[in-house]
């Protein structure tokens, strides 16, 4: 198991992104009524967005959970974030706040890549899926020390 850390000592994580779109911010315990409410609404969709499953994975996210589980991944994320071991950010609507999807920037498992990149947002806001995996792109080839990202790549309709 490679013992470097995830990302430098000395890199500052990015608290956020602003797009006309949509907000990025940290996944926290304080999103959990809305994060449950989007992903519960929009499994089936989450489960086809590109990336979310990988070859294998015998009981993929997500899957039927109670709002106190919910909490508890929440919770373990903001922990993840706090000892940058990982990195996710709940998707905002600009206007009103609400979640619409999600974000996680996690270690790979492979040699080939240095990080894994997922991303979701909920069925009604479907359109918005390449726009997002857009910006994170570009976000993440500006602002973070990844040089070989796996992030399943989405139809780039207008």
């Amino acid at each position: 198991m490679d013992d470097r850390p995830f990302v430098p000592g000395e890199f500052d994580p990015p608290t956020g992104l602003v797009t006309p779109d949509f907000v990025l911010e940290p996944l926290g315990p304080q999103h959990n009524q809305r994060d449950y409410a989007a992903w519960t609404s929009s499994m089936d969709h989450i489960l086809a967005t590109p990336g979310i499953v990988e070859p294998g994975d015998e009981d993929p996210w997500p899957h039927p959970m109670t709002l106190e589980e919910n909490l508890g991944d929440l919770t373990g994320h903001a922990e993840d974030f706090a000892a940058r071991r990982g990195f996710t950010y709940t998707v905002l609507d600009p206007i009103d706040d609400d979640v619409i999807g999600c974000l996680y920037i996690y270690p790979s498992k492979d040699a080939e890549h240095d990080v894994r990149v997922t991303s979701w947002v909920t069925a009604d806001r479907a359109v918005l899926d390449p726009p997002l995996w857009r910006a994170v792109s570009d976000w993440l080839a500006a602002d973070w020390p990844f040089a070989n990202p796996d992030y399943a790549p989405r139809g780039l309709r207008s």
